[in-house]
């Protein structure tokens, strides 16, 4: 199976290429316009000259299976559109597109094409989050935070708070029916944002501060007198009567901890079983939190 990585930057390199590269049976292709990090990451995941490419046209000449983009977001559009009219299955990473328009056109050309399309929201898949979906949930509180680091809204919202909009979306466990967005947003910079979602029998409230005394992710789901906490995704605590702590195993890579390995597993599957993915229910993540955006500006003006 010919698989082909754009983009070398970070999330690339710690979460996606240890997976990708390990894989039994996959080729694995590189491409970035930066040769010299193309030729470091080549040689850190012993890939061969053969397989790394400067330019799209190259890797798409190679004949894929399937493409994971990681691309900066800017770029999203015009390398996504690109695979689907090549054919090529794409997992892309969150968010499609800065713009819903541009969202939208990418979902709707892959329906059109008949082409699969994934957007990569691991926290579905991380085993802490997904437990979550079999507790009881008539409270959910998710939180995000970052220290000194408030950012234009939009980059803001599409790049980061859209983690926590699709977590809100995933765990609800119906239809949400009433929406509130509050903001505060200072010089064009916003410093913290707050979405509740609610509907018959419950409520998910979604913060995140970038003006926080520390980088954290907390999650909490309750109801029926019992509540679960999940810690940086890496510890879960049950509340009934007494508290119990389960912590990540120690060999238990981060790229599982965090349901990136579960993601590509899951992608690569469907691939494999000529299952066409849809993006359909991602592009509904992005049409929240082009509502974000929006009333978060409506309330700075």
């Amino acid at each position: 199976m010919k698989v082909g990585c754009i983009g070398l930057g970070d999330i690339a390199q710690k979460a996606y290429l240890p997976v990708l590269s390990a894989l039994p049976g996959t080729e694995l292709h590189l491409q970035t316009r930066t040769q010299a990090t193309l030729a470091a990451v080549a040689d850190a995941h012993r890939i061969p000259a053969g397989q790394c490419h400067t330019d799209l046209e190259s890797l798409l000449a190679q004949g894929l299976d399937a493409a994971f983009v990681h691309a900066p977001t800017a770029v999203h559009p015009e390398i996504v559109a690109r695979l689907i009219d090549a054919g090529v299955p794409t997992y892309v990473d969150k968010p499609l597109a800065y713009e819903l328009a541009e969202s939208e056109r990418l979902v709707a050309l892959a329906e059109e094409r008949r082409v699969g399309l994934a957007v990569g929201f691991n926290r579905r898949l991380a085993p802490g989050y997904a437990q979550c979906a079999d507790h009881p949930r008539e409270l959910i509180l998710m939180q995000k935070n970052r220290v000194g680091l408030p950012e234009d809204p939009r980059t803001l919202v599409l790049d980061d708070f859209i983690h926590v909009v699709d977590t809100l979306r995933f765990l609800a466990p119906g239809p949400i029916e009433h929406t509130v967005v509050r903001a505060r947003v200072r010089g064009g910079l916003m410093e913290h944002v707050v979405l509740q979602l609610s509907g018959d029998g419950f409520t998910a409230i979604g913060t995140m501060n970038r003006m926080n005394g520390s980088t954290e992710e907390i999650l909490e789901v309750s109801g029926q007198d019992t509540k679960r906490q999940v810690l940086n995704l890496a510890e879960i605590v049950d509340h009934k009567g007494q508290p119990t702590l389960r912590r990540r195993g120690d060999w238990v890579p981060v790229a599982r901890q965090r349901g990136i390995e579960q993601s590509v597993l899951s992608f690569l599957d469907a691939v494999r079983a000529g299952k066409t993915l849809s993006a359909r229910d991602a592009l509904a993540t992005h049409e929240l939190c082009e509502r974000v955006v929006r009333e978060a500006w409506e309330q700075a003006s």
